[in-house]
């Protein structure tokens, strides 16, 4: 995979990102005719999430049989629910395979786009030079940025400081006290990996979160070799995985159904957790989906070990080499790890892209994120978004809402280069009139009615990131690009 600068120049369309949403616009992109195009990667390598994230432990959620591309599945993988290695192994032997690394750019930091309306594209400042487009897609993704939480004395802390997505793989943690901050989707990994070696483990828990049995376990080769050869078998594996996480996903829109899967969650922890003050302080006092949906069958069983402390307390100060909660714990540690996720509601480059009349996509942000299908915004003709606002369920892959956005995406550039239009912009009414359906109908769904406060919010108190329907109703929409939409 070339790591070298080299100008991007002028192209039809530059995909910013090479992640998951990257790779895959550059492969549905290319095999749609347009084959010229760039990506951009800052990193130096590709990956995105999965290559930022090497924490112990670090695992998908979804089955792997559909957290994959459907034009082609994984047949290497070695469990259901696969591990960050082998997903960044897939994503390097994808992007081998289909020539991704032809047009990739890697340690190319995209500083600022304008778009030029007298053109009809887009100007891009990087740190290789300068470029141009036609279409901007960005595939920056919303895993991206860690949150820090201001913690008062962290700085001064005398021993090492980790988050999660910033792994050091120097830092020994056998035989040392260990603090974890945050009781999320990377703590229920992290910590059953990393309790077998410390000498003790201190949670500090903000809020309890419900948690399902993960049926993970490993995949025998010879069911690897069946689903790499017997025609359709994969597909159908797929296509059950698939309905299965839409069963989550039907219940989170229906309310009474998401507290009966609450029972699930509510036996794992009894039969894990004998001890009756800590099953206390470890189950929720909201509905099932409200937040994030998690799935461990080890999270329970390993805070139940004897060297394994939950603090049902936020931080609130670190002083010398002690932790503090705000119920006045203090625990003496020798390294802290911040498990507190990502500042999900942030496109990075929102600050840099402006707009026909100026503006950034943060500006046009600044009462909430909004967009047209997630895709499209009012205002930046040619800018697409992938996995943009309002498009996730908290279930569903996200990898099955990315390829349906690339069939639209493909769809807006087949029609500017038949028409010969110079530009696509989403007319504001019909952004405004879908979002207000969007938010209309969330009202009603376990994200907004569940009774907790979740990053599902924007700033602006506004659910801008998950979508209200069925995944099969996002597919149809965005299956066939409407000109009708644009101005």
């Amino acid at each position: 995979m070339p790591t070298a600068h080299q100008e991007a120049g002028e192209a039809q369309v530059v995909v910013v990102g090479a992640g998951f949403s990257g790779i895959g616009a550059a492969i549905q992109l290319r095999q749609a005719g347009f084959r010229d195009l760039v990506v951009l990667e800052k990193a130096g390598e590709l990956g995105g999430t999965w290559r930022d994230n090497t924490y112990p432990g670090c695992a998908c959620d979804v089955p792997s049989a559909l957290y994959c591309y459907s034009f082609t599945g994984n047949p290497g993988g070695r469990r259901v629910f696969a591990g960050q290695r082998e997903i960044c192994d897939y994503l390097r032997a994808t992007a081998c395979r289909y020539g991704v690394d032809e047009v990739l750019r890697c340690g190319v930091e995209v500083r600022r786009a304008v778009w030029d309306a007298s053109a009809g594209r887009w100007l891009l400042e990087t740190t290789d030079g300068a470029c141009t487009a036609r279409a901007l897609v960005l595939a920056t993704g919303p895993w991206h940025c860690p949150r820090w939480p201001e913690i008062p004395g962290l700085g001064s802390f005398p021993g090492p400081v980790l988050h999660t997505s910033r792994w050091n793989e120097s830092v020994e943690l056998s035989g040392r006290r260990v603090a974890v901050v945050g009781s999320g989707a990377s703590a229920i990994q992290l910590v059953p990996a990393i309790e077998a070696r410390a000498a003790a483990v201190h949670l500090f828990q903000r809020t309890p979160q419900w948690v399902l049995p993960k049926p993970d376990v490993a995949i025998p080769p010879a069911v690897n070799w069946c689903l790499s050869r017997v025609p359709g078998l994969h597909r159908a594996v797929r296509a059950g995985q698939y309905g299965m996480q839409e069963a989550f996903v039907y219940a989170f829109r229906h309310p009474p159904l998401a507290r009966l899967l609450q029972s699930a969650a509510r036996a794992q922890l009894r039969l894990a957790v004998r001890d009756r003050e800590l099953r206390r302080v470890l189950t929720p006092h909201y509905t099932m989906g409200c937040k994030r949906l998690l799935s461990s069958s080890t999270y329970f069983p390993a805070l139940a070990k004897p060297h394994v402390h939950l603090h049902p307390t936020a931080v609130v100060a670190v002083e010398g080499n002690e932790v503090v909660g705000a119920d006045g714990t203090r625990e003496a540690s020798d390294a802290i790890i911040m498990a507190t996720g990502f500042h999900i509601g942030e496109l990075p480059l929102a600050g840099r892209v402006h707009g026909g009349d100026g503006r950034t996509l943060a500006d046009a942000w600044r009462g909430g994120r909004e967009a047209y299908l997630g895709t499209m915004v009012s205002g930046f003709p040619n800018l697409f978004l992938l996995l943009g606002p309002n498009l996730l369920s908290g279930a569903t892959s996200a990898v099955t809402v990315l390829e349906a956005q690339l069939t639209y995406v493909c769809g807006a550039l087949h029609h500017l280069r038949r028409e010969g239009a110079a530009s696509l912009d989403v007319a504001p009414s019909v952004q405004a009139s879908y979002n207000s359906a969007v938010q209309k109908a969330l009202r009603t769904t376990v994200y907004n009615a569940g009774g907790c406060a979740s990053y599902y919010f924007g700033p602006g108190g506004r659910n801008d990131f998950c979508w209200p329907w069925s995944t099969g109703r996002l597919v149809r929409l965005l299956s066939r690009f409407d000109p009708a939409a644009c101005t």
